[in-house]
C-alpha cells in the first residue's frame, strides 16, 4: 500500500495577526483508513499512525526531493495570492467615505 502525501503552505492561524510560520512547505499524509468511533468513551479514533506525522521544510523543492527520494507519491497544492489591502486609520473620518 503505498501513501499518498500533499505538500503545500500552511494558512495563518485566525489567532494570529502576523504570518510567522507561513513561510515553509509542510508534508502531510493523506488517511489511509476510515475513522471508527469508541463504543466506551464515544471518541474518534484510528489506527493509521501516518496521520500523525507532519514534515516541514523550508522550500517547496525540499519537499519535492524528499518524496521522490523515498517514492511516496505526492500532490503539491500552491497557495493562493493574498490580496494587499492598503488602508489608513484616516480614511475611517474621511468626508469623501460612503456614509450608510
Amino acid at each position: 500500500m503505498s501513501l499518498k502525501a500533499r505538500i503545500y503552505q500552511p494558512a495563518k492561524n485566525a489567532m494570529q495577526s502576523g504570518r510567522k510560520g507561513t513561510r515553509r512547505w509542510r508534508l502531510e499524509f493523506a488517511p489511509a483508513m476510515q475513522r471508527y468511533m469508541d463504543p466506551l468513551m464515544g471518541w474518534t479514533g484510528s489506527r493509521d499512525t501516518n496521520q500523525q506525522v507532519r514534515v516541514d521544510f523550508e522550500d517547496k523543492e525540499s519537499a519535492i526531493a524528499f518524496c521522490e527520494a523515498n517514492n511516496i507519491p505526492f500532490t503539491v497544492y500552491e497557495p493562493k495570492k493574498r490580496k494587499l489591502h492598503l488602508k489608513a486609520y484616516a480614511d475611517n473620518f474621511s468626508y469623501s467615505r460612503v456614509r450608510g
